[in-house]
């Protein structure tokens, strides 16, 4: 079931995040034979990233990042599993780190069981970047914080003209 959610903007200063990542598309994460979002978190909790990499930031979110997107939401993209970094942090055998560009954010807040608040927050974002063609999405980095197992909060980065204030 679909929750209203109303976004808001924010500033978002520039930010490290150090984790695992996998490359991937829509068109593949809505195919189960092909999905690795979903494998991506498994591996990231069964392994025990998060005690691997540095502590999480003093929010103690992880994160889910959006990246190195081939074009828009229609093609690849890199999704990282992981936890806020030092900026000079360098990351260990296995990780990748990924510098979240600063600008201005769409956020789209969800609570619930996963994963389905996530699946509500992201067909949120479609939704409203389908009704609202004047807010143009960068492309560049997106994100989902998560304060805990049951609340996320998705950073769409837009140009700052089609910013909503809050």
């Amino acid at each position: 079931m679909l929750c209203a959610i109303t976004p808001w903007a924010v500033s978002v200063p520039a930010f490290r995040a150090v984790g695992i990542r996998t490359r991937t598309s829509n068109p593949a994460e809505a195919d189960p034979a092909t999905a690795r979002i979903g494998a991506l978190w498994d591996r990231f909790f069964s392994e025990s990233w998060e005690h691997k990499l540095p502590p999480p930031g003093d929010d103690g979110r992880v994160f889910g990042v959006y990246s190195h997107y081939a074009s828009d939401q229609h093609g690849e993209f890199d999704v990282l599993a992981g936890v806020a970094a030092p900026a000079d942090h360098q990351a260990m055998p296995g990780a990748s780190a990924v510098d979240i560009e600063a600008g201005t954010y769409l956020v789209f807040e969800s609570d619930g069981h996963m994963p389905q608040l996530v699946i509500d927050a992201w067909t949120a974002v479609w939704h409203y970047f389908a009704a609202n063609p004047q807010v143009q999405r960068r492309f560049g980095t997106d994100f989902e914080a998560y304060s805990g197992p049951y609340q996320v909060a998705i950073h769409i980065g837009v140009y700052e003209s089609g910013a909503v204030p809050r």
